[in-house]
């Protein structure tokens, strides 16, 4: 079972995430988790962020009610410690998502940070027309994989924008670069995760 974070620590994640930004504009070099000013010495970071973790960086724009995305990048796998993972993910949105220009500094207090930590992928073993009855909309996040083409969608991508289980297949698709019904298609993988997500 994977370890969930506390309230706490989830906190901890956000302000990770921003002060890793800030330093980054503000200097230009990558830092590491234990040298952000306001963040304790190790052990002052909690332990699960010593825990190998996928993890996935957002930000979104404040204008008046609305939020418009500025960035996301993650590690949808659990190839590096989570509080590393999110000081790199963090400035790789800020800086390096292709949709968007480079966040700048002045922004910056702008913008809200949203972090969401993934538990491992697993493939969904089903015949296609089963797959729909397997996701739970607003808890699953999917990754579509066929050939070199790969798409992911976090979970509240699926409530955000209302889609039922079949349009978040067909979304996902389409984020990889793929037709929405290769998820019919017998060569085509079919992951889903959760995330718990922790907002400011």
């Amino acid at each position: 079972m994977t370890e969930l974070l506390t309230p706490d620590e989830g906190q901890t994640a956000l302000e990770l995430a921003r002060t890793a930004i800030k330093e980054y504009l503000g200097s230009g070099e990558v830092i590491k988790p234990e040298s952000l000013p306001g963040i304790p010495e190790p052990p002052g970071l909690p332990p699960v962020f010593k825990n190998n973790r996928g993890v996935f960086v957002t930000l979104n724009n404040r204008s008046g009610s609305r939020r418009e995305l500025r960035g996301c990048i993650g590690r949808p796998y659990p190839v590096m410690p989570l509080g590393e993972a999110i000081v790199i993910s963090a400035i790789n949105a800020a800086t390096e998502d292709p949709r968007f220009m480079p966040v700048t500094l002045n922004e910056l207090e702008n913008i809200d940070i949203e972090v969401t930590v993934l538990t491992t992928p697993h493939r969904l073993e089903a015949r296609p027309e089963e797959l729909p009855g397997m996701i739970e909309v607003g808890r699953h996040g999917l990754i579509v994989q066929k050939g070199p083409y790969s798409g992911l969608l976090l979970p509240q991508v699926a409530v955000e924008h209302d889609f039922d289980a079949e349009e978040f297949l067909g979304q996902t698709c389409m984020k990889a670069g793929l037709f929405p019904d290769a998820w019919f298609e017998s060569d085509t993988e079919v992951l889903a995760f959760e995330g718990q997500i922790f907002h400011e």
